[in-house]
C-alpha cells in the first residue's frame, strides 16, 4: 500500500511539474533536459490516446487491408507460375485476354454467426414484414366490417322503431275508425292499443282468453302485423295511415292512394 502510494504522489507532482512548464512566461530559461523530457512526455500521452481509441477489430482491418492493398511479387508462388506461362503484369486472364484483371475480392467474415446466419436473419426479417403488413391488413378488414356492422344495425333500429310508429298510428286509427261503426271488440287484441293493465281490477275469462290471445299473436313481428292491420283498414274502412285519409270506396282508394306501403308514399 505504501509503494502504490508513493507512486501516485510521484506521478502527481511530476504531472504539475509537467504543467507548471506550460505556464512558463517567455523569455525564462529551460533546461534542455527538461525541455526534452516533456516533449517525450507528450509524444508518449499522444500516442496512447492514439492506440487507446482503435479497437481489436480496427487494428486487424488496417493489418489486413495493408496487406491485401500489396502488389503480388515474385516471391508468391502463384503469381511466379503465372509469369512462366507468360501472364504479364496488368495483364488479364484467359487465352483472349477477356478475363479478369483485378484478383477477386475478399469478403471476410468478421462476426461469430455461422454461414448463412445473415440470409436467414434476412428471410427471417421479410417474413416478420409479410406478417405485419398481413396483420394490418386484416385489422383493417375487421374494422370496415365492424363499421358496416354498426350502420346495419343502426339502419335497422331506424327501420324497425319506424315500423314500430307505424304500428302505433295504425292501431290507434283502427281504434278510432272500429269505434265510429259500432265495434266494441277488435278482431285481433292487438289491432287496437294495449291498456293500461291498472284499469283492470277484476280479471273476468274474457281477460283471460284475451291474455292468451296476446301470447298467440306475440310471435308475430313487428312487420308482420303492420301489414296485416293495414290490410285490413283499407279493405274494412278504406283507409290509409300514411296518407291520413279514409277513402269513399276501394275504387277512390286505388285512384289517389299511391299504395299500401310506406315506400309507396315516400
Amino acid at each position: 500500500m505504501s509503494n502504490a502510494g508513493e507512486e501516485e504522489e510521484d506521478d502527481y507532482m511530476s504531472d504539475n511539474f509537467i504543467n507548471s512548464l506550460k505556464d512558463v512566461r517567455p523569455g525564462i530559461p529551460v533546461p534542455r533536459s527538461v525541455k526534452a523530457s516533456y516533449q517525450k512526455e507528450e509524444r508518449q500521452k499522444e500516442s496512447n490516446i492514439k492506440n487507446r481509441q482503435k479497437s481489436l477489430k480496427e487494428v486487424e482491418k488496417e493489418r489486413r487491408d495493408t496487406v491485401l492493398n500489396e502488389e503480388l511479387s515474385n516471391e508468391n508462388k502463384g503469381f511466379a507460375l503465372l509469369q512462366k506461362m507468360g501472364y504479364k503484369k496488368g495483364q488479364a486472364l484467359g487465352k483472349q485476354g477477356h478475363g479478369i484483371v483485378e484478383p477477386i475480392p475478399l469478403n471476410i467474415k468478421t462476426g461469430r454467426s455461422g454461414i448463412g446466419h445473415e440470409e436467414m436473419m434476412k428471410r427471417k426479417a421479410e417474413e416478420n414484414l409479410e406478417s405485419y403488413r398481413r396483420k394490418v391488413f386484416m385489422k383493417k378488414q375487421a374494422d370496415e366490417q365492424a363499421a358496416d356492422d354498426f350502420r346495419s344495425r343502426l339502419r335497422s333500429q331506424k327501420e324497425e322503431q319506424k315500423l314500430e310508429g307505424d304500428l302505433r298510428r295504425s292501431q290507434k286509427a283502427c281504434l278510432h275508425l272500429d269505434e265510429q261503426k259500432g265495434i266494441s271488440c277488435p278482431r285481433e287484441p292487438w289491432y287496437w292499443p294495449a291498456t293500461d293493465p291498472q284499469e283492470d281490477d277484476v280479471e273476468t275469462d274474457e281477460d283471460v282468453e284475451t291474455d292468451e290471445d296476446e301470447v298467440k299473436y306475440e310471435e308475430l313481428s313487428t312487420l308482420d302485423k303492420l301489414q296485416i292491420l293495414t290490410s285490413y283498414l283499407r279493405d274494412k274502412h278504406f283507409y290509409c295511415i300514411w296518407c291520413g285519409t279514409s277513402y269513399h270506396d276501394e275504387e277512390d282508394m286505388i285512384s289517389n292512394c299511391p299504395g299500401s306501403t310506406s315506400e309507396d308514399h315516400d
